[in-house]
């Protein structure tokens, strides 16, 4: 029990999530990346001529550049405190678009 062969947390329950209360600055970057890299594909399928409704709703979400810092970092819930909380604590947050937000919050 005690001494150097104690139980660990993860050793006696398995699997421990670690996920920090904020984004660090690095996954912001990445998250402003992958936005870009999206509003790029979506621009090339425009020009290309394609036309269906996918792209049609796909041309309706803002641009990362005329996004909110709230927007692109937060995300709403009904069940936290304030109603928004961090993108990454969303499962598959980096494959979702996460974009728009109810009114007013």
């Amino acid at each position: 029990m005690f001494g150097a062969f104690r139980a660990t947390s993860v050793a006696s329950g398995g699997l421990l999530w670690k996920t920090p209360w904020k984004l660090s600055v690095t996954r912001k970057a990445n998250a402003r990346s992958r936005l870009k890299k999206v509003d790029a594909v979506i621009e090339a399928v425009r020009a290309s001529g394609v036309q269906c409704g996918s792209l049609e709703r796909a041309l309706e979400l803002p641009k990362e550049h005329e996004m909110p810092a709230k927007d692109k970092y937060t995300v709403f819930s009904a069940t936290a405190k304030g109603y928004r909380k961090g993108i990454h604590k969303v499962p598959k947050w980096t494959r979702l678009t996460l974009r728009t937000n109810p009114k007013g919050f």
